[in-house]
């Protein structure tokens, strides 16, 4: 009889920890446009000086499982597998519009396409949009770090080429990718 309620329990947990995600997620999706983190138009933030030693250490608070965390503020990547184990971190080159902090979901992948500013790219993982520009990382083919245009919205995060091969295996549809602060 014990095993059985321990059972009950665990289960209406397990539950309420998916209904609890589920209903964050969909909340970070339906945010009303003049509730969100002012982007479009405005130019991108210049980078945050790195805090202390800690540049490289998983975000708290940056989601449970497999998942590809981005902090806006670290301009930083983490590839993290199931237990917090961290894969793969590293820098990236924002876009001029950020997406808000919340939670979203891989949901297009293109081999190779030419970016918004022209350039050739590959490995485009892509997760959101924002009043229309689509946001995604990706690798320039040659290798180059983008010229941000302040007057320009765009939605390519940069990558390297190696670490854009990473985040293509990595992050295939439906993964989940959490942006923070």
């Amino acid at each position: 009889m014990a095993g059985t309620s321990s059972m009950i329990v665990a289960g209406l947990t397990a539950a309420a920890l998916a209904t609890v995600g589920y209903l964050g997620h969909r909340a970070a999706e339906t945010v009303p446009p003049d509730l969100r983190r002012q982007a479009s138009g405005s130019p991108a933030p210049a980078p945050k000086a790195p805090r202390g030693n800690h540049t490289a250490a998983l975000p708290p608070r940056s989601g449970l499982g497999q998942r590809v965390v981005y902090s806006l503020g670290r301009d930083r990547v983490w590839l993290v597998d199931t237990g917090d184990k961290v894969r793969r971190t590293f820098g990236v080159s924002p876009s001029t519009v950020d997406p808000a902090p919340g939670a979203y979901r891989v949901t297009s992948r293109s081999g190779r396409v030419t970016g918004s500013d022209g350039v050739p790219v590959e490995h485009v993982v892509r997760f959101a949009s924002v009043d229309g520009t689509v946001i995604g990382f990706s690798a320039a083919v040659d290798g180059s770090a983008p010229v941000l245009d302040p007057t320009e919205r765009t939605g390519g995060i940069r990558e390297t080429r190696a670490d854009g091969a990473a985040m293509w295996r990595f992050a295939t549809i439906g993964r989940a990718v959490v942006v923070v602060p």
